[in-house]
């Protein structure tokens, strides 16, 4: 009887020590995950757009719609072979139907307009040939001699550059941001006496890509944000 009430003393005790042990632990590892920092790393990039949408806008006016749709399709033709001899593809160029306004028509118009017609044309560029746009768009003075005027300040025909080759950096940009993260945790970490421990959440960002500004729309700035919070450890 002595012996079965030694045992069952010992094993109780044996169990309060390994509870002791895992309270502990669990205490301490409590501890730590109340001390965490959270922080942030950048990393912007600036590229050149690698695809171009260019509109070429020109009007013709008149009161003869035969004719003018006439003129028109001339022009077409004109700024299609200027194109095509500068280096752009066949495929790239297209043309959509003529847009007619018929002043006379306008039942709130006051005044009578010089002429009837106001026929839009517009004729749209969709090439990865950035650089040669870019250089055409210097060179209109040639259409002009061909009696061609591009509307410049129209804003519902704006050029648009994008950038399209994202996944190319994005696993750099991220490794970049990353680490730039973990440098600012580190100096976190040793300016409040403490260790960095383990990772307890990360969040890669989201990637913006932007004009870096308004006079180069063709250059971009990519950037990404990453978020990570670390624990801290004694």
């Amino acid at each position: 009887m002595k012996n079965q009430n030694f045992w069952m003393g010992f094993a109780v005790a044996a169990g309060l020590v390994v509870s002791s042990f895992v309270l502990k632990g669990a205490l301490e590892n409590f501890k730590d995950r109340d001390r965490i920092v959270s922080v942030k790393g950048l990393c912007e990039r600036s590229v050149e757009a690698d695809y171009v949408i260019w509109p070429l806008v020109y009007k013709e006016v008149g009161d003869d719609l035969p004719e003018i749709i006439e003129n028109v399709s001339r022009k077409n033709n004109d700024v299609r072979t200027f194109l095509v001899q500068k280096g752009i593809n066949a495929d790239e160029i297209s043309f959509s139907a003529p847009a007619v306004i018929d002043l006379e028509a306008d039942r709130y118009r006051t005044e009578k307009a010089p002429y009837r017609y106001n026929v839009t044309s517009v004729i749209t560029v969709a090439s990865g040939k950035v650089g040669l746009v870019r250089q055409l768009m210097s060179q209109q003075s040639e259409l002009m001699e061909k009696g061609i005027v591009l509307t410049q300040d129209d804003y519902q025909y704006q050029t648009i550059f994008s950038y399209n080759a994202l996944n190319d950096i994005k696993p750099e940009m991220i490794e970049q941001a990353t680490k730039n993260a973990r440098e600012a945790a580190l100096k976190f970490a040793d300016d409040s006496g403490s260790k960095l421990g383990k990772i307890r959440t990360a969040d890669q960002g989201t990637f913006s890509i932007m004009d870096r500004d308004n006079n180069t729309p063709y250059i971009k700035t990519v950037r990404v944000v990453t978020r990570v919070d670390y624990f801290l450890k004694d």
